[in-house]
């Protein structure tokens, strides 16, 4: 790549190194990140005006403009075929984006931790795995299928399940990095930092030294070096340390109960078999460290001067509530398995997207659309509406009768249930917010202050 085209220091044809959804220059659409991670706090999650279009930026400007026929200039694709955004199913292949909403940041460190120590046991699996042999990817309970390591030195990943498809790349001299992407709906960033230079570029129209050529003005706009490395440190750490999500629980007693009741039946027609209800976190790995080893190149790397930077995340110094070591171990609370599902019943759900963010842009899988996603953290999701990942249901109800798929055996389970039964799962769901800043206990009582 030469020197002074505005392009970053990677190659843009390696998803892990730069996400093909960020392989352009951007301007401005936001004043701060809090412009849409505000819901219910800033740190959160947002509103649907808030919605991003992932992938649009591919086009200098989305006119949708038929006279116009400059592919990615303002109304045609890549493939020469017009573009439409109304709405539709990806029935309609040649959509502009895909719609999804802000996802909320509130306890972040430790999912970035819990995704570390994951793929840090599913490499040393892969490591052990002899040619000629095959061998179960199982860490912390989630199974992510099994990998097998052919007599010719070549890997075979297609028993491997819950992993983005660049996770999977290999050679017989570069097995697959098994690299498990905990931001990102699609599961395509890897850590904090990455996700921070990718919306610092995306949607704030900066820049940062350890990403383009230090000291070119990349995007012509009279500034060099807009963000140094302290500065994507500064921002990564602030994510990394925002409070934890916790329980609001109903001080009416009848409602208690049924939260109660709510949370058995949850996992009885078995939500939390992709909703784990907690991850645990080892060997004292709720000590952030700045930069990530997995970084993908165009980020900060481990062996950085000054670096790593350690930060205990269940310290009394950081904002409250927060996680508290128990023998050892970390619970983390956050309703999830790290891995992508599809919960659609195919490319033709209304729930489905029209392009997959994980394939070359341009290629025949980018525009066949995309039905994997990761399983949505539950933990801080009540009060951090609208639901699912294009926040276009207002009700929990509305996004747990959405699901398919993977899912549908769930699904149906609710949909079985007494309509008393039903409503004690939403009300336990609704439990699960994001509390008041400087709230110390992880679990509170809905108008308990109000009482004292």
């Amino acid at each position: 790549m030469s020197k002074g085209t505005g392009e970053p220091l990677s190659d843009l044809s390696d998803p892990l190194v730069f996400p093909r959804n960020f392989n352009r220059l951007s301007g401005p659409d936001a004043n701060s990140c809090a412009g849409c991670h505000n819901t219910p706090y800033t740190g959160g999650g947002g509103d649907r005006v808030t919605n991003v279009f992932v992938l649009a930026q591919r086009f200098d400007f989305a006119t949708l403009d038929h006279k116009d026929f400059v592919p990615t200039k303002g109304a045609m694709d890549e493939r020469g075929l017009f573009v439409t955004h109304n709405g539709l199913p990806v029935a309609s292949s040649n959509d502009l984006a895909d719609e999804r909403k802000t996802t909320g940041m509130f306890g972040s460190g430790f999912i970035e931790m819990i995704a570390r120590q994951m793929t840090a046991d599913l490499e040393a699996i892969r490591d052990t795995t002899r040619p000629g042999s095959s061998s179960l990817l199982v860490t912390k309970g989630v199974s992510f299928g099994s990998i097998i390591h052919n007599r010719d030195g070549t890997w075979d990943t297609s028993m491997v399940r819950g992993l983005p498809a660049p996770s999977l790349v290999s050679s017989p001299k570069s097995p697959p990095s098994l690299i498990i992407c905990a931001f990102h709906q699609a599961g395509v960033v890897a850590s904090l930092r990455q996700f921070t230079n990718n919306a610092y570029n995306q949607h704030h129209g900066m820049q940062a030294e350890e990403r383009f050529v230090s000291g070119i003005d990349s995007d012509g706009d009279g500034i060099a070096n807009e963000l140094t490395t302290a500065d994507i440190t500064a921002a990564t750490l602030y994510q990394a340390t925002l409070p934890v999500p916790g329980r609001v629980l109903s001080g009416d007693l009848k409602i208690r109960q049924a939260e109660s009741k709510g949370e058995k039946l949850f996992q009885t027609i078995g939500c939390t078999n992709c909703h784990v209800p907690a991850l645990p976190l080892e060997q004292r790995g709720w000590v952030y460290t700045e930069p990530n080893p997995y970084n993908p190149p165009a980020n900060l790397q481990p062996n950085a001067r000054g670096y790593p930077i350690k930060v205990d995340l269940t310290s009394d110094e950081l904002p409250a509530p927060r996680l508290r070591p128990a023998n050892g171990v970390v619970m983390v609370p956050a309703f999830t398995d790290m891995q992508l599902h599809d919960i659609t019943t195919g490319p033709n759900d209304p729930n489905a997207e029209a392009l997959d963010q994980n394939q070359p842009v341009g290629s025949r899988g980018f525009f066949a659309g995309n039905t994997r996603l990761l399983t949505r953290k539950l933990w801080g999701s009540a009060n951090s509406g609208p639901f699912m990942h294009h926040g276009k249901f207002t009700t929990i109800r509305e996004s747990i009768v959405a699901h398919s798929g993977e899912a549908l055996f769930s699904r149906l389970g609710f949909q079985s249930l007494p309509a008393y039964d039903q409503c004690c799962v939403i009300e336990f769901l609704k439990i699960l917010q994001v509390l008041p800043p400087s709230t110390k206990d992880l679990e509170v009582t809905a108008g308990a202050e109000d009482e004292d």
